[in-house]
């Protein structure tokens, strides 16, 4: 990873949007690393606008704020709307093709994983499809180790662990491709 990753996140409220942020940037952590994420939601919360932002540093981080995303996850057409052209031209999108049917031309590398229906069809519950994101896009951007991922999975999700490391793992070999 490079010393600096400014990440975005974003889908509609209900996707999971926010703990994968959350996911991500405590397996940063447990990479040792220096982390900062923030969340916004929409009005309508279920079903509005999601974003969580991460930013993943080897030095202390003096701005809080993402400012030109270098990886970009988009979960919905709305999300693809609003921040496909924001992330950086040498950044990496990964987009869910299940959701998303319109997608701009952008300079960045763009990865389109059918998120959600593999999260449906494969792993049996479609609340994993932003785990899976988490993974693939951790994964395409050398961003977080599995392991770490794996572990916040475990602590923060204790009850529920093994589905979301299957959809993880899932992620993680698209994420590679």
């Amino acid at each position: 990873m490079s010393n600096k990753a400014e990440i975005r996140l974003s889908g509609t409220g209900g996707q999971g949007i926010i703990l994968g942020g959350i996911l991500l940037a405590e397996g940063a952590v447990l990479d040792g690393k220096e982390v900062v994420q923030t969340q916004s939601y929409g009005p309508e919360a279920r079903g509005g606008a999601s974003k969580t932002e991460v930013i993943i540093s080897d030095k202390e981080i003096l701005y809080p704020k993402v400012v030109t995303p270098k990886y970009l996850l988009l979960m919905s057409q709305e999300a693809a709307r609003l921040y496909a052209k924001t992330v950086a031209r040498d950044g990496l999108i990964i987009m869910d093709e299940t959701t998303i049917q319109e997608f701009p031309e952008v300079e960045a590398r763009v990865i389109r994983v059918p998120l959600t229906r593999l999260a449906r069809e494969t792993i049996g519950n479609e609340m994993t499809a932003n785990i899976l994101a988490i993974g693939a896009l951790a994964a395409a951007g050398a961003i977080v180790s599995r392991e770490s991922l794996e572990e916040a999975i475990r602590l923060r999700l204790a009850r529920i662990a093994a589905i979301n490391i299957e959809a993880l793992k899932l992620g993680w070999e698209w994420g590679l491709k």
